[in-house]
């Protein structure tokens, strides 16, 4: 058992080591694609710029080396070099002289409406990137637009798909770190069931065969002891029972949830301090049938009063009120004056392993909570509670 919750604080442990690697992977990731990118934007630019250069040397009406044919012919190959970056140039009138790698320019398109085209990406493009003039010798200014390269702009993206591919790898991580918790968790409540039902076997056999032997001179033994002996050899079975039923489905059936109630609560007034008033209050019909497990339902009204028992030290009162909140709604308060519940650890009173007490497994609320809200549909929480006044637990459950 000790060996299951070392696992949980190790999952723990994990699960903070993991998001902290995938921090550090995404941080460094993001920071380095970040930096390519400026490196990358600041290389386009510096293509742009002798781009625009070569422009204005192919542009310019009063060029002195005009007829310099090597010249020209180095230059109109830097143009035509540029095979990516997307570029508008345009005159001192704003009408378009040039333009290379535009997406969307295609044959079929009219006039008109390429005129469109390459205004509206002109206008995109000076959005991005402010556009960079071009002088001419005659001091017309031209301008040229541009815009990144394909390249560029889907490595622009790779940071958010990288954000995302880290993110699903931690949601999936998390998942398995808590399916594994899950089933750990049914191993332990599956293992402490099987080793209590076959630790009990044998003392239950005895006590039966004592309760014959007792019957069987009734003028040395008082009847009423051999009673309540019975009872606990019941109490027993009941145990097993329950025990058993632990990793299957159980079986409900309409009972009776006053009688149920009142039975034991009548069976545990009996054998707990005798310094704690124990009363029980109900405002359902007393006809009332409720679809429950009565073994396990017992079950939990017995964690949650002897936890309210020990809360108190063996001295106080405990109350059950049984009240309808609707037609289809029942709810059971189980109110005691003991030391109350503290707001750091109203959340973890259900937790497997949580206890406040020195001895015991912290089982008891977890395996009440799954009783009440897994096998009966139902609801089981702490009402309120004050530090040094008391608790109420409240549980939950469908009448119809």
């Amino acid at each position: 058992m000790l060996k299951s919750f070392d696992i949980y604080n190790q999952n723990n442990i994990l699960k903070i080591i993991l998001a902290l690697n995938l921090l550090l992977v995404g941080t460094g990731s993001l920071l380095y694609t970040n930096r390519l990118i400026l490196k990358l934007e600041a290389r386009e630019e510096q293509y742009v710029q002798l781009y625009v250069k070569a422009v204005e040397y192919l542009y310019s009406s009063s060029r002195p080396d005009a007829d310099s044919g090597d010249l020209t012919f180095v230059t109109s190959e830097i143009l035509q070099a540029n095979k990516t970056i997307p570029v508008i140039y345009v005159d001192h009138n704003n009408q378009v002289l040039a333009k290379l790698n535009i997406d969307g320019l295609t044959k079929g398109l009219t006039q008109a409406e390429e005129h469109a085209l390459l205004r509206n990406k002109m206008i995109e493009m000076g959005k991005n990137h402010p556009p960079i003039p071009v002088v001419m010798n005659d001091g017309k200014h031209g301008k040229v637009y541009y815009s990144n390269s394909d390249v560029l702009r889907q490595i622009t993206y790779l940071p958010y798909a990288l954000l995302a591919i880290l993110t699903a790898l931690g949601v999936l991580a998390y998942l398995s770190f808590s399916s594994s918790r899950r089933a750990e968790q049914n191993r332990v409540w599956v293992g402490l069931a099987k080793e209590t039902a076959h630790q009990l076997g044998t003392p239950m056999s005895s006590l039966m065969a004592w309760v014959e032997y007792m019957r069987s001179d009734p003028d040395q033994y008082d009847g009423s002891i051999t009673d309540e002996i019975e009872k606990d050899v019941q109490r027993l079975e009941t145990i097993t029972a329950r025990f058993s039923s632990i990793g299957s489905v159980p079986t409900l059936k309409e009972e009776n949830l006053n009688e149920v109630v009142k039975q034991f609560t009548d069976y545990l007034a009996r054998r707990i301090s005798t310094k704690v008033k124990m009363s029980l209050a109900s405002q359902l019909p007393s006809d009332q049938m409720v679809k429950i497990n009565k073994l396990l339902f017992e079950w939990v009204i017995e964690n949650i009063c002897k936890n309210a028992v020990d809360a108190m030290k063996g001295v106080g009162e405990l109350r059950l009120n049984i009240v309808p909140l609707s037609q289809q709604q029942v709810a059971i308060d189980i109110t005691d004056t003991g030391k109350g519940i503290s707001k750091a650890n109203m959340q973890k009173v259900f937790s497997p392993g949580f206890s406040t007490k020195k001895r015991g497994w912290g089982l008891g609320l977890t395996l009440a909570k799954r009783i009440v809200e897994e096998y009966h549909s139902g609801r089981l929480y702490v009402k309120s509670s004050e530090v040094g006044k008391g608790t109420t637990f409240r549980i939950i459950l469908n009448a119809d």
